[in-house]
């Protein structure tokens, strides 16, 4: 999410959005991609602002790794002195890879912070392609560890394909982490602030959308279905569906922000970030937790 975008001023829908309530948009043909799944929400815990406020994600390698997450709190003096001042939703890869994107005010580059399963750091930098945005919300990583997706703020057609770094064995912190594929989406996206792989073809991610016409819903879970495994030798597209408004539920009234979104294979839970607006991103903000069907 860049600085700016904080400053957006739109209605919300200030009420929870119960399951028997929320729509499912699918915008395609119909039996061009799989059924969508449903979410129900199952519990929440507070999400901390400072280190639990932009992503999430578990980690299966170590065994019994905590669930991490990203905050302006959690970016190391040393990376931000540089100008990396903003994280956003990390994920693991299931040989615990731990990558983080990064993002600066300007510049024509972005980075991803990588922890190997061992514990040591190294840095990937991108270099931007024509075209790119220079903002990096989010990462996803491929189940089979190579291939990482990731998104570009505003309104986007398309996912990035990168070769996981760290993992991917053609990539080195001495290199240009080079864009090799894309992910053509059937519709326009708006603000999305996280994605993970519930399968190899199924993304589930969340959007910021506070403008709701794309899907006549704003802030929406969206499930994305690709007509293949990403990899370095093709594009492939994907089918987009909006599956229910996340929870906008707080004291204060204002602009909610969906945040970062993680699903843990292990144990069937989704989980998505929603920060409060006002003061009350300091009191009530949540993480929530959804079950399928």
């Amino acid at each position: 999410m860049p600085a700016s975008a904080r400053q957006r001023c739109h209605a919300v829908l200030a009420g929870f959005v119960t399951l028997a309530t929320a729509a499912v948009v699918s915008l395609a043909a119909p039996g061009s991609a799989a059924a969508a799944d449903t979410w129900t929400e199952t519990g929440s815990d507070r999400a901390r602002p400072l280190d639990e406020s932009q992503g999430l994600t578990s980690v299966e390698v170590p065994a019994n790794s905590p669930n991490r997450y990203t905050g302006i709190g959690t970016i190391p003096l040393g990376v931000s002195s540089r100008g990396w001042n903003h994280v956003g939703d990390p994920d693991a890869s299931y040989n615990g890879y731990y990558i983080e994107p990064y993002q600066r005010d300007s510049g024509n580059s972005k980075m991803y912070r990588v922890q190997a399963p061992d514990g040591t750091w190294s840095e990937y930098v991108h270099t931007l392609s024509p075209g790119e945005a220079l903002n990096n919300s989010w990462d996803a990583i491929s189940p089979d560890g190579q291939w990482m997706l990731s998104g570009e703020w505003g309104t986007m057609n398309r996912f990035l394909v990168f070769p996981t770094p760290g993992v991917n064995p053609s990539t080195s912190p001495s290199a240009n982490l080079p864009q090799v594929s894309t992910v053509n989406l059937d519709h326009a996206v708006r603000d999305v602030q996280g994605c993970d792989f519930s399968g190899p073809t199924t993304l589930l991610c969340s959007s910021d959308d506070p403008d709701g016409s794309l899907f006549g819903l704003t802030k929406p879970l969206l499930q994305i279905d690709l007509s293949a495994p990403p990899n370095g030798s093709g594009d492939v597209t994907g089918h987009v569906t909006a599956l229910r408004q996340l929870p906008l539920r707080s004291s204060c009234s204002g602009t909610f922000e969906a945040e970062g979104i993680d699903y843990d294979r292990r144990t069937g839970i989704l989980r998505v970030i929603v920060m409060s607006p006002g003061f009350c991103i300091l009191t009530d903000s949540k993480t929530y937790k959804f079950s399928r069907g």
